[in-house]
């Protein structure tokens, strides 16, 4: 279906929410009782550095998320809570993905999680030290760690869809992220707890197991099902959160927030219905627990703190300081080894296993997130100044559990290792300076400003047991390194920095009561790959009043981050189902050179935005945004290249080498999509307060060209599969409705989420395609890019699903609040794999156990139950 076909279809789906809000409101609209603030009249500060600019009155779309709509829901990381709140923002939740377990990154607009820029409080937020590279949205990014943020510190989120990198810099394609903190005296304290109460759906609960009869690796142990669906009862999570504001002195403040959240870990995973002993009739295979791999959310311990303050110094100036330290200590499973795994084998013993019954590898990993920004600004004459400076760091450090290091044998080699780490660092320097001007042309404000930047990665090597190939690589092919996760080692470490000095203008101005004209540009200097100019130009016409058109046109651009450029290890990865060590180097290593690699250029784009703007009626508000962005020399990370040809090439060059994967310029891609959001505040419904909202996103990604090198054609670089994970591996669209009802001393909060469908292209390692050769028709098929979405034998498609949440709340005084509600009540899953062959294609046995897609928009955890006790002071 057509991108345009899409929005007619997905218009149909939030005409009847908008038609109810509507209605609602010319119910209402004779009622002037004052409930809140009207949404419409809202002061934002993103995509504008004028000061009395409102939601309504933006020539580009801006949402605008206040601090309730964060408190009252079930879940306590920011990047959930925004997935409920945002059409536009997808947030999946992956599984088996090493690091990306512990630090998930999130996309708005179908883009890249580094193709939208976060700040806070107006300032650029450091980005984690953390690459995506395994099976994930967003492979081959790098990401903001929003979840250190806890949602206690905010007062609102405004969430700019446009590109804005002519106004802010780097990373603005998609839009901006501005996450302001809260600065107001008093204070609220709470304690969540909550469970997973789940069915799995589609996921058999196993009875009884009988021995084998053959000595046969292939061999499948006859199993028999109760005939139910696997139950759980897991995912505990405790979270204590208080956030307190103080006066200091009679002119200033301190907000102050600490969160700590302890959860432990999710098991989806269904039963492996594999063999497991090498053995004739072993009894084992009858009593071993099938359901040993750990598929679902990592254990975690979050520690999270952050500071907002200010303090009048006089004279109308102002100095200013936030900061914020975070701590998580995760813990995520690979893949389980089982016993007659030949990576589970003790070559210094004969080759028997090293863990009798097999074992599963754990990858624990250390994360500490800090960040520090400091300013004053002021009115000085005309102007209106601000000079800030700020630092901000992430560090990944991985220890590797419940393994070995199968090269070295199981006589020498440990069963946990300290694996190395990441670090990422981020400097800054801003002056801003705005003014009104009387140009005879209406209010004019001109805006100015600088920054300077420094950014900074590193790898640091972990210790020589976590990545040494030993005696058994050399003789018996074993894989070295610790399993799972192979340390970084001393050729992968790096230390690099680059700086970048930018300068911009910005003039607004309204012509007369009707119409606004934005223009701004922004010239850019970086150290590692030179210049880039960006313009932008905006515009809102207001012909009839509470009718709005607005529309933008500007050029954008994404820097090559650090980590793609400068980043290396070894892995192993389940490619096809096998696991596999797959290698990836950086763009100037010797491998990658061989193979074709280039330095990277950055990113451009070119955004295009039209879309109008309803406030005719009093406390409705209803904007419908069309977008459609281009960008050029997409960074992507290649397919992982591996065979004959890739020897050859390594073997001219003088290279030693198997397999690799490396970042290229590799695509230009198209993405072009329309948001509705709607919203409705009715002041008296039974002597209470509603607040009805409808949000909804429709949105269609194509690549437009590719890239060839070194003799890889585009189809080898960047093949079918990945292709189709980045244009159809997020919702084709998605619908959000929201109910809020206050009538002291009860409330309730309802939200209904509509995830569209999502392509999960085909991987199988085998299939039948008419009457072809099965070892010959399906690897073709699945790697060529000329093959359309759904053609291919093994393509699958997650079908559209509703996810609905509640909480019911009681204010047992005025100052405490009771409240319960579920997460996914209706306890959704996404469709259930298939595996084994179904319809001549065999997709492999890793989908038994595996029940559930990553790609899965709303994730697969199912009915997360919770209570929360808050109390105000």
């Amino acid at each position: 279906m057509s991108v345009r076909s899409s929005i007619r279809a997905g218009c149909a789906l939030v005409a009847l929410a908008v038609a109810g809000l509507s209605q609602a409101a010319y119910a209402q609209s004779s009622d002037t009782q004052d409930i809140a603030a009207d949404d419409a009249s809202q002061i934002i500060v993103t995509g504008t550095r004028r000061t009395d600019r409102t939601v309504a009155e933006s020539t580009v779309p801006v949402d605008v998320i206040g601090s309730e709509a964060l408190t009252n829901q079930g879940a306590t990381e920011t990047n959930r809570l925004l997935n409920n709140l945002v059409p536009s923002f997808n947030f999946p939740q992956p599984s088996l993905t090493d690091g990306t377990d512990s630090l998930r990154p999130a996309t708005l607009r179908g883009l890249a999680p580094d193709q939208v820029l976060v700040l806070v409080n107006g300032k650029r937020r450091h980005m984690s030290s953390l690459l995506n590279l395994n099976g994930s949205i967003g492979r081959g990014s790098a990401a903001v760690d929003m979840n250190t943020i806890p949602p206690l510190a905010i007062d609102r989120i405004e969430v700019l869809r446009d590109g804005a990198s002519s106004q802010y810099g780097s990373d603005a394609i998609a839009g901006v992220i501005n996450i302001r903190l809260r600065s107001s005296e008093g204070g609220r304290a709470q304690a969540t707890y909550g469970r997973y109460i789940t069915t799995l759906d589609g996921v058999d609960q196993v009875a009884s197991v009988s021995p084998t009869v053959t000595t046969s690796a292939n061999e499948l142990p006859v199993i028999t099902y109760t005939g139910e669906d696997r139950t759980r009862r897991d995912g505990d999570t405790y979270t204590l959160a208080s956030n307190f504001g103080l006066p200091v002195g009679d002119a200033g403040f301190l907000n102050l927030t600490v969160e700590y959240k302890d959860r432990d870990p999710t098991n989806r995973s269904g039963p492996d219905i594999r063999r497991q002993y090498s053995g004739l009739g072993d009894p084992r295979e009858t009593t071993f627990d099938r359901y040993s791999h750990r598929f679902g959310d990592g254990e975690s311990e979050d520690l999270n703190l952050f500071a907002n303050a200010g303090l009048d110094l006089g004279n109308a100036i102002e100095f200013y300081a936030f900061g914020s330290y975070g701590n998580r200590e995760g813990n995520g499973a690979g893949f389980y080894r089982r016993s007659l795994d030949s990576r589970n084998a003790d070559f210094a013993n004969g080759g028997r296993p090293f863990y009798p019954d097999g074992f599963l590898p754990l990858i624990n990993s250390s994360i500490e997130d800090i960040a520090a920004f400091a300013g004053i600004r002021g009115e000085s004459g005309a102007w209106s100044l601000d000079l800030s400076a700020g630092y901000g760091t992430n560090r990944l450090d991985y220890r590797i559990t419940n393994t070995f290091n199968t090269s070295l044998g199981g006589n020498v080699s440990p069963t946990e290792f300290e694996a190395g780490g990441l670090r990422s660092g981020q400097t800054s320097v801003n002056f801003d300076a705005r003014r009104d001007l009387a140009l005879g042309l209406g209010d004019t404000s001109f805006a100015m400003g600088a920054e300077w930047r420094n950014e900074n990665y590193r790898i640091v090597p972990g210790e020589v047991g976590s990545y040494v190939a030993g005696p058994f690589f050399f003789s018996n092919g074993a894989p070295p390194g610790a399993q799972v996760f192979p340390g970084f080692s001393p050729t992968t470490a790096v230390d690099e920095s680059r700086n970048s000095v930018a300068v911009y203008a910005e003039i607004d101005n309204d012509f007369t009561d009707t119409l606004n004209v934005q223009v701004a540009g922004r010239f850019e200097r970086f150290s590692d790959f030179g210049s880039t100019l960006n313009g932008k130009v905006a515009a809102r016409f207001e012909p009839v009043e509470g009718i709005a058109l607005r529309g933008s046109a500007s050029t954008g651009f994404r820097a090559p981050g650090m980590a793609q450029q400068f980043f290396s290890t070894t892995s192993t990865n389940n490619v096809g189902g096998q696991l596999i060590e797959i290698g990836t180097f950086p763009v100037g290593s010797p491998i990658a050179v061989a193979l074709g690699a280039q330095p990277l250029e950055p990113e451009e784009s070119v955004n295009l935005g039209a879309g109008v703007v309803f406030t005719m009626v009093p406390r409705l508000n209803v904007t419908v945004d069309y977008y459609n962005i281009k960008i050029d020399d997409r960074i992507v990370l290649t397919e992982n290249l591996q065979g004959a040809d890739v020897v050859a090439l390594l073997r001219a060059a003088g290279v030693a080498g198997s397999s690799a994967r490396f970042f290229i310029n590799g695509i230009d891609t198209r993405t072009e999509g329309l948001d509705v959001v709607a919203n409705y505040r009715v002041p008296d419904v039974l002597g209470g307060s509603l607040s009805l909202t409808a949000g909804f996103n429709v949105n269609d990604t194509t690549i437009t060209d590719r890239r060839e090198f070194s003799g890889f054609t585009a189809n080898r670089l960047f093949a079918r599969q990945e292709s189709l994970r980045l244009t159809d591996g997020q919702p084709s669209n998605k619908l959000n409705l929201g109910m809020t009802y206050d009538r002291d001393p009860f409330g309730f909060t309802l939200n209904a989420n509509r995830f569209g469908s999502v392509l999960i292209p085909d991987g199988v390692t085998t299939a039948t395609v008419n009457g072809a050769a099965s070892s010959d028709a399906n690897p073709q098929i699945r790697n060529d890019i000329n093959v359309a979405p759904g053609d291919a034998p093994g393509d699958f498609e997650l079908t559209p699903k509703w996810v609905l949440d509640l909480e019911l709340r009681y204010n047992i005084v005025e100052a405490v609040q009771l409240a319960v509600g579920a997460n996914n009540l209706l306890d959704e899953y996404p469709d259930r794999l298939p595996f084994g062959t179904v319809d001549g294609v065999n997709y492999g046995l890793n989908n038994a156990f595996l029940p559930y897609s990553s790609l899965s928009p709303f994730g697969f955890s199912g009915r997360f139950v919770y209570g929360r006790i808050a109390v105000e002071f």
